[in-house]
C-alpha cells in the first residue's frame, strides 16, 4: 500500500509494506492488531524542520522498547529524547539509524517536569510527545509528516485505541475520540504534536498540577486561540491501569477528575476573557 506524505509543500509517495493489514470494522469501531514493517522505502521528508520526539519514562517503566523500534523510521534529522526520572539508564537501542539523534536526559519526578525538560533540550521546530506504552505504525508517521508539512500553528492529536485490557475499554476509546472531535479536549496519550515556539508560548506543561497536565495544556491552547487538529491516524496505548485497578473504578476516577479540572479551567478562561 502507498501512503501519501505532504512535506514542505511537495507531495511524495512513500511505499509502505505492512506485514498484516490493518482493518477497521466500521460497524463497532473495532481495530485489528497491526505490525508495520517498512521494507526498502524512502523515509518521509518533513522538510528542513527537525522533529523532536519526547518520551518521558517513569523509574519502573518497561514498555518503551516497541515504541523506540517504531521511531527508527522517522526521517533523517529527527531526534528522540528519552527523559528518565530515576531508574537505570537506557542504552541507545542497537543498530540505531545514524541520521536520527538519540539522547537521554534525567529529570526530577513528575511527567510534566520531564516533558518540559525534554522540550527545553529539543532542537526541533516540532515537538511530538509520546507515552512509553504508545504504539504507532507507518500510517501514523506518514500522517505526522502531512500535518507538519502544512506548517499550520496548531496542537495536533491522534485517534486513540486500547490494544489490551478489559473489553469495555473500547467504550473509553470511543469516548475519548468523540470528546476530542466534538469538544476539542484530547489527552496526552493521543500523542500531542506542536511547534516548539507555540509550546513555549503556552508556558509548557503545568508542573504544579497534581494530575492532568495534558488536559491543562489543551485548555491553555484554547485560551490562547491555538487550534486543535486531528493529525489523521490512530495510536494505540495500553489499558494496564484498567486491568490492574478495575474498569469501573478507573473510568469513574478519570471522569470525575477530568470534570473537576475542566470546570476550573473553563472558569479561569472565562475570567481571563473578561479582563482582556
Amino acid at each position: 500500500m502507498a501512503a501519501r506524505v505532504q512535506a514542505g509543500g511537495v507531495a511524495q509517495h512513500v511505499e509502505v509494506r505492512v506485514a498484516r493489514a490493518e482493518e477497521e470494522d466500521r460497524r463497532d469501531g473495532r481495530w485489528l492488531p497491526v505490525r508495520p514493517v517498512l521494507r526498502g522505502a524512502p523515509r518521509p521528508d518533513y522538510g528542513a524542520a527537525v522533529l523532536s520526539v519526547i518520551v518521558p519514562l517513569a523509574p519502573d517503566e518497561t514498555e518503551e522498547g516497541p515504541l523506540l523500534e517504531a521511531l527508527r523510521h522517522l526521517p533523517a534529522g529527527s531526534e528522540v529524547i528519552v527523559v528518565r526520572s530515576g531508574g537505570a539508564a537506557r542504552a541507545r537501542p542497537g543498530a540505531w539509524p545514524e541520521g536520527i539523534a538519540f539522547r537521554e536526559v534525567t529529570s526530577g519526578r513528575g511527567r510534566a517536569r520531564q516533558m518540559n525538560l525534554g522540550a527545553r533540550e529539543a532542537r526541533g521546530e516540532w515537538l511530538w510527545f509520546l507515552h512509553a506504552d504508545t504504539r504507532l505504525d507507518a500510517r501514523a508517521i506518514a500522517a505526522l509528516g502531512a500535518f507538519t508539512g502544512r506548517g499550520e500553528p496548531a496542537l495536533g492529536w491522534f485517534g486513540l485505541r486500547f490494544r489490551d485490557g478489559p473489553a469495555l475499554t473500547r467504550v473509553n476509546a470511543a469516548g475519548a475520540n468523540l470528546r476530542s472531535a466534538w469538544l476539542g479536549i484530547p489527552f496526552g496519550d493521543q500523542g500531542f504534536v506542536i511547534r516548539a515556539a507555540d509550546f513555549a508560548r503556552l508556558g509548557g506543561y503545568d508542573e504544579a498540577a497534581p494530575y492532568g497536565e495534558d488536559h491543562l495544556l489543551v485548555w491553555a491552547a484554547r485560551g490562547a486561540g491555538l487550534p486543535l487538529r486531528r493529525v489523521g491516524a490512530t495510536l494505540s496505548t495500553s489499558a494496564r491501569k484498567y486491568a490492574r485497578k478495575g474498569w469501573g473504578p478507573t473510568t469513574w476516577l478519570h471522569v470525575r477528575l477530568t470534570a473537576v479540572q475542566a470546570w476550573r479551567a473553563w472558569r479561569a478562561m472565562r475570567r481571563a476573557g473578561r479582563r482582556a
